[in-house]
């Protein structure tokens, strides 16, 4: 089976994407494609393919991004999407090789790991005795994979997910109008359902994700998550990341009327939002 491992990068993850590359270096008949979505050029990177797809006026274009890898990566059997900062298991591709042989036609969700600092995300023997999946989602056994329910469609995320080609275009990518922090993910999972995609967990594809400071909830991206936030609602009758806009709503930075959410006006409550904005000073990917 011919692999392309699908990758988006800007400059701030680049460190943890060349321990992913390295990872994936001696993979036989795997092709790594790096997007690069930053405003700069891409550096040299180990990868078959480097493609560069720039900010738009709203931010990054991860949804974009992604759509090029996938064109990108014409004549492989199996896509695999992996987040810059997280390292393939030992076991990830053959498991998702074998779930898309069982489960032709779905999209397949692999346990994610985060790791504390420190850990050297280079070493397979501190991974493996590392490994704690996410607890929000499932987590089948490794040599088993699970069906999902219509309800579970909200719980998937990019960081690492795998389909064929065919079921790619089924679905038909993600959505570009998203740019910056948000929203994409569920919109592609949303559309996953409509089309009756199957969406499969599947036990054993463990990938790692590397340690970095992040903000949660993401106060940096209130503008992004709010926007993108409408644009779904505004199609699937429904808002997204309702936790962090309630988080925000507790900050005093954002509203919730008739309409939806919006930000905080001037004869909103907006205690707490400017001590929050002043403390976050990292960045999420």
């Amino acid at each position: 089976m011919n692999v392309a491992v699908v990758s988006l990068c800007s400059a701030a993850r680049v460190d943890h994407l060349r321990v992913q590359l390295d990872a994936l270096a001696d993979a036989p008949g795997v092709r790594r494609v790096v997007v690069w979505v930053g405003d700069d050029d891409p550096p040299e990177l180990a990868a078959d393919t480097v493609l560069h797809v720039p900010p738009g006026e709203d931010g990054l274009r991860l949804a974009a991004g992604r759509n090029a890898g996938a064109a990108a990566a014409s004549g492989a059997d199996l896509l695999v999407f992996l987040d810059a900062d997280c390292v393939p298991g030992p076991a990830l591709l053959r498991r998702y090789g074998e779930a898309a042989l069982a489960h032709p036609g779905a999209v397949l969700c692999g346990p994610v790991t985060y790791l504390p600092e420190g850990v050297a995300a280079s070493d397979p023997a501190e991974l493996a005795a590392r490994t704690s999946p996410h607890p929000a989602r499932p987590m089948p056994d490794d040599t088993d994979d699970s069906v999902a329910d219509a309800g579970d469609y909200s719980l998937f995320w990019s960081l690492s997910f795998a389909l064929t080609p065919a079921t790619w275009g089924r679905i038909g990518g993600f959505d570009e109008a998203y740019e910056g922090y948000g929203g994409e993910d569920t919109d592609f999972a949303f559309r996953m359902r409509s089309r009756e995609v199957p969406l499969v967990w599947t036990g054993g594809a463990h990938a790692y994700h590397q340690y970095h400071p992040t903000s949660s909830p993401p106060w940096q991206h209130v503008d992004a998550i709010l926007r993108n936030g409408a644009l779904f609602a505004e199609r699937w009758d429904e808002w997204p990341m309702t936790g962090w806009l309630e988080a925000f709503e507790r900050g005093g930075a954002v509203v919730r009327d008739a309409s939806g959410w919006r930000r905080a006006g001037a004869g909103d409550r907006v205690t707490g939002f400017a001590s929050h904005v002043e403390r976050s000073s990292v960045r999420e990917s």
